[in-house]
């Protein structure tokens, strides 16, 4: 299944992660950052991934999160041109231990386009419009996906919304936690939809790892409501919220 992991790539976080984009300028702890950056890698071992841990970038503050710069499957990769100024060079970082682990790697070389943005479902992945991915990056997305055997569909993100990612997840092959305004727009009319409770929006980025589903801390209905169904884990990303980002952006699994 597509949220069947063996393995997974990483980053340690470096100083200048408190300099990470956030829309709202907050800036996190880099202590705190590096135990939650910590406890993460540890939540994916418990859970039987195998995790290859990526030096530190200060020259790119938020390099950490290594999914917004490429896509990882069981046959290949592609690599991803970023959205965001500061963050333009980010896929680079990523191309020596790609070519280390899959035969297949290839790279999108028109428009921008961010994993972050990229939903897998189990027939197909969801390409959602952002303000880090726009129409030229997703539709040359879309033929390098089909190129490694994947079907997309092109969607939009919710104004306001960082990424696709940041309001949904996938929790099993017919399930979908959404917040409601993504959730309305019949994006997933096609899935049965757990909806997040009010308040709690920021749990929509949970992740299914395994047999196991890792769900930010925080959202206690959330957690309540999944745990009736899934074996819930929780973990702490208080600070690397603060920097606009969740639990599936910190790694690359395949």
């Amino acid at each position: 299944m597509f949220y069947d992991f063996s393995n997974a790539i990483v980053r340690q976080p470096g100083i200048s992660v408190v300099e990470g984009l956030s829309n709202l300028g907050l800036k996190p702890d880099y202590n705190e950052v590096l135990l939650e950056h910590s406890n993460y890698i540890d939540q994916l071992i418990e859970l039987g991934v195998s995790v290859s841990i990526l030096k530190v970038e200060n020259q790119f503050p938020d390099a950490i999160f290594v999914e917004d710069p490429a896509l990882t499957f069981v046959n290949g990769a592609i690599l991803l041109p970023l959205g965001a100024p500061t963050r333009k060079g980010e896929q680079d970082l990523l191309r020596g231990t790609l070519c280390d682990n899959f035969d297949i790697v290839l790279e999108l070389l028109e428009g921008n386009a961010e994993g972050g943005d990229v939903l897998s479902l189990a027939d197909e992945l969801l390409i959602g419009l952002s303000e880090r991915t726009n129409i030229a990056g997703a539709s040359e997305l879309q033929k390098l996906l089909l190129r490694l055997g994947y079907k997309s569909r092109v969607v939009d993100t919710p104004e306001g919304v960082l990424h696709f990612k940041s309001d949904c997840s996938a929790l099993d092959e017919e399930t979908i936690l959404s917040t409601p305004r993504l959730a309305n727009s019949d994006i997933f009319k096609e899935y049965k939809v757990i909806l997040t409770p009010e308040n709690e929006y920021g749990a929509a980025n949970s992740l299914r790892v395994n047999k196991s589903l890792l769900v930010p801390s925080g959202y206690p209905r959330t957690a309540e409501l999944l745990a009736r169904n899934y074996d819930v884990r929780i973990a702490k990303v208080n600070e690397v919220s603060k920097i606009d980002a969740g639990l599936s952006c910190m790694s690359l699994r395949w």
